[in-house]
């Protein structure tokens, strides 16, 4: 499977994805981030689904960013132009790939800021071509393995955090999925725009660079759980007293 998170915050925007691949049996490790950066004009896609599926609507949407980009000048418009490729794609290869047992579902998350938005802008992309936006309310978005990372989220994470805390929650939110789901692993590619920057900073990182950030985490969720007020709780593993009982009578 994947997992992919994007994160609107005040001051910018924030991606990270897992790289792996999963095919029957087999594990591979790939990029998922598509990244453009031009004069006041850059965004990036992070996809989950079929490969293929992707690797095909990202070939059409290139052509046409090298055919018409200056037509572009808010991100909405080139994530309208990127739901046509989809589209076309789904036109071309759904009705094989339904017949082969497999299932068109490539979703995106769709971050940037053109020259003509006032601020960066995140929106997610369904297999049928139609999106949201993600804004203030719940400022992020999770595409492939959801469940494990949302939580931490749900709990932490607020628009008017600052970009690293938001990364430290990104981070721990891929880390909770990744020892839950045999599908989802290191490297793993963030990617920052910071508002009015125009500029999508990239970076990998390996499971040796980051190993510590996990130590810390399972150790302070150990002392944090030990810590924890327990008497009620205690109730469910105490065995009550018979002479209570009876003096309650």
């Amino acid at each position: 499977m994947t997992f992919c998170i994007g994160i609107k915050l005040q001051s910018g925007i924030l991606g990270l994805a897992d790289t792996r691949i999963t095919s029957g049996s087999d594990t591979t490790t790939s990029r998922k981030v598509f990244t453009l950066n031009r004069e006041n004009h850059s965004f990036f896609i992070m996809t989950s689904g079929l490969r293929s599926v992707r690797d095909k609507a990202i070939t059409y949407f290139l052509e046409i960013i090298e055919e018409r980009d200056d037509s572009f000048d808010k991100l909405y418009k080139a994530v309208n132009e990127f739901s046509t490729q989809i589209r076309r794609v789904a036109a071309e290869d759904k009705q094989s790939l339904v017949d082969a047992g497999l299932s068109f579902n490539l979703f995106s998350i769709i971050g940037g800021q053109l020259e003509n938005d006032k601020e960066p802008k995140l929106y997610l992309l369904y297999p049928e071509g139609n999106w949201i936006e993600i804004q203030e309310g719940t400022p992020f978005v999770i595409i492939g393995n959801s469940g494990f990372g949302t939580p931490i989220l749900r709990r932490s994470l607020h628009f008017t955090d600052s970009m690293e805390f938001a990364l430290k929650c990104a981070f721990l939110a891929f880390d909770a999925t990744r020892i839950s789901a045999n599908d989802v692993d290191y490297p793993i590619d963030t990617v920052y725009l910071k508002n009015d920057s125009y500029f999508t900073i990239e970076k990998r990182f390996t499971q040796p660079e980051l190993r510590h950030i996990s130590d810390f985490w399972n150790t302070r969720i150990k002392a944090a759980i030990n810590a924890l007020p327990s008497e009620s709780l205690n109730k469910a593993i105490t065995k009550d007293d018979p002479q209570l009982n009876i003096d309650m009578e």
